[in-house]
């Protein structure tokens, strides 16, 4: 559902961004990660734009799409904060707030170390992350999405309190075998959102020291999903 769901949705609108944030900073021919990189949506503009990809993510099954649409492409089933590549990269991508999945600070922390570990001196990093106001903006609506195989219904919620949100997944698809029967499934994907300063404080932490952010809508990303998301640019 998330590889056929989602795959226009985030790279259009953070384009802008990463045009001048990444793309304008790292040369065609460099050696990439895209650290969280699901089922390969933005591993494959990489390599429209000449770069030599590596793709990492904890879901074995987004990394069998990923393979199965970027064949000869590396990736790697590995939880980032336990990252362990032997290859150094000249620069990391992590995108569409993949690490607020992370749901606690020091495992955050353990994520940009890890990232720093495998970074070569002077190497970029750039990922982004949405703060209170991107959660603290959905309305619990049910969006609803159909077509002839398959139905999705999808809402936010977010606890105040504890700083985190779920996305509540339920999809009904129509079986191949042509008897019109439907099957159900249902999931509930977790996130934590940390103030800005908190996270600039893990990234000097884990020891980066160039360390800028900028809110997604100063940086061209106007649509919904630039609200309250922002991009960190380390080194």
């Amino acid at each position: 559902m998330y590889h056929r769901l989602w795959a226009d949705w985030y790279l259009p609108a953070a384009m802008p961004a990463l045009d001048r944030l990444f793309f304008a900073q790292v040369p065609p021919g460099c050696r990439v990660l895209d650290l969280c990189c699901g089922s390969g949506h933005v591993t494959k503009e990489l390599l429209a734009r000449g770069y030599e990809v590596t793709g990492v993510d904890s879901s074995a099954a987004l990394i069998e799409h990923a393979r199965e649409a970027l064949p000869g492409v590396r990736f790697i089933v590995q939880d980032v904060r336990e990252l362990q590549l032997e290859t150094q990269f000249d620069a990391i991508l992590s995108t569409f707030d993949s690490l607020n999945h992370i749901l606690t600070l020091d495992g955050l922390r353990q994520v940009l170390l890890r990232a720093r570990g495998v970074l070569r001196p002077g190497g970029l990093f750039v990922f982004d992350m949405n703060l209170e106001e991107a959660y603290s903006a959905d309305l619990q609506d049910w969006a609803v999405t159909v077509d002839a195989d398959n139905v999705t219904l999808v809402r936010g919620k977010f606890d105040a309190a504890s700083q985190t949100g779920a996305t509540e997944l339920i999809w009904f698809v129509r079986n191949a075998n042509g008897d019109n029967a439907w099957r159900q499934r249902r999931s509930v994907v977790e996130e934590r959102c940390y103030p800005q300063s908190d996270i600039v404080l893990a990234a000097r932490d884990a020891g980066f020291e160039d360390i800028e952010s900028v809110a997604a809508t100063e940086v061209g990303m106007q649509s919904t999903l630039g609200f309250g998301r922002f991009f960190f640019s380390v080194r």
